[in-house]
């Protein structure tokens, strides 16, 4: 009777662990975020999914010291808006942005919009920033207005 009391709290406790594991890896995740949401993404080598909506105009480079000027929008995959610079323009040193942004702003040009779909190494990380969950893949629209 105890070896079976023990045998049943052994399997409940490995089935409360497992279901208390975080979702899948963020390449799963990502990819089936892509295929249920029909997402026309390319996968950069650094893991970045991005969708080139607009492509813009120009031939800009992208030096080290690049400021951008940008509206964008920042959700998690589940679709909760966490970020959308107050629905304004917003200026930012792109070296100093997280690297999924550093990887996928330089795709497109003056006038471009891009979709990043950011990995947690791309993006935060593990760990929460505000009220973006730790480990969280991100999924980000940048209409990009200037570079200089």
């Amino acid at each position: 009777m105890i070896k079976f009391r023990f045998l049943t709290i052994l399997f409940l406790c490995v089935v409360a662990v497992s279901s208390c594991k975080k979702d899948e890896d963020p390449k799963k995740q990502i990819t089936d975020f892509i295929q249920q949401n029909n997402i026309n993404a390319v996968r950069d080598a650094s893991g970045l999914y991005y969708q080139i909506i607009k492509p813009g105009s120009g031939s800009f480079t992208y030096p080290a010291n690049t400021k951008i000027t940008i509206k964008y929008e920042g959700r998690l995959l589940n679709g909760s808006v966490f970020d959308n610079g107050g629905g304004k323009e917003q200026t930012f040193d792109l070296a100093g942005l997280i690297q999924g942004w550093q990887i996928g702003i330089p795709k497109i040009q003056k006038g471009g919009e891009i979709r990043l779909i950011i990995p947690p190494g791309l993006g935060y990380g593990s760990g929460a920033v505000g009220s973006i969950p730790g480990n969280s893949v991100l999924d980000f629209t940048i209409q990009l207005s200037n570079t200089q």
